[in-house]
């Protein structure tokens, strides 16, 4: 049994995280492969990510590297085949190239609450999203996080995220551009008045009517965002 499960786990890529399901085993033998991989474990031959979940150490000239982000949320996101959930927040910033401040907690937007969990090194919390997570939603959801979290940007300037923010808002497409714009209005107000003002500013003629009346006329968003940058804030009470 020892050889067939080392086998087994020869084949899988260095950072692939496994557990005993990966296996084609009867439900029977699960408890002595999970005593088998813990002794792995002790030998330094595999790493335990979490309860129940290891994975083979990759070793890089600089030490030891750590699965991948979505390695280590993969079961977090995704359920029989179904996404359930997304990576977004500090690893959106990261990848929008918004910051170059590696994260230590990782963000996963899902339509349900949950505690936040510790696995190896990162702190895992969870963000409610009231749209539908799609395949097709989720680039639009993580642009859209970062308008929500805009001020929790790091090693940046207001204007420096909004320009880049706009960078990346105008390289969608029409119907990208309806369908973020219909996503937007489950968020709260400050993200749906940061878009309008970003589309409207790149394109004077775009309708953004929906994301307007979404507004409280009373309501202000303090964003420190410069007027050459953003020159249409003042009517979506950007401040």
């Amino acid at each position: 049994m020892v050889d067939i499960i080392k086998n087994s786990i020869d084949k899988f890529e260095t950072g692939y995280v496994f557990t005993v399901n990966d296996f084609n085993l009867a439900v029977e033998s699960h408890r002595n492969v999970n005593k088998m991989l813990n002794a792995f474990v002790a030998t330094g031959y595999l790493r335990k990510l979490a309860k129940g979940k290891f994975y083979k150490p990759q070793i890089s000239k600089f030490g030891e590297l750590s699965p991948d982000t979505y390695q280590i949320v993969k079961d977090l996101i995704q359920k029989n085949g179904k996404l359930i959930g997304y990576i977004t927040g500090y690893s959106a910033f990261n990848d929008f190239a918004l910051t170059t401040q590696v994260p230590a907690v990782l963000e996963i937007g899902m339509r349900k609450e949950k505690k936040a969990i510790v696995r190896g090194i990162y702190r895992i919390r969870f963000i409610r999203q009231e749209n539908t997570i799609t395949k097709e939603n989720i680039p639009l959801l993580r642009l859209l996080d970062c308008l929500r979290f805009f001020k929790n940007i790091p090693d940046t300037t207001s204007d420096d995220a909004c320009r880049r923010l706009m960078f990346l808002t105008g390289k969608l497409n029409k119907q990208e551009v309806f369908r973020i714009k219909k996503l937007a209005l489950k968020y709260a107000p400050q993200a749906i008045a940061l878009l309008g003002a970003m589309l409207e500013t790149m394109n004077p003629q775009e309708d953004t009517d929906m994301l307007l009346k979404k507004l409280n006329p009373l309501t202000t968003y303090k964003l420190d965002i410069s007027n050459e940058i953003l020159p249409t804030q003042k009517k979506w009470h950007i401040q």
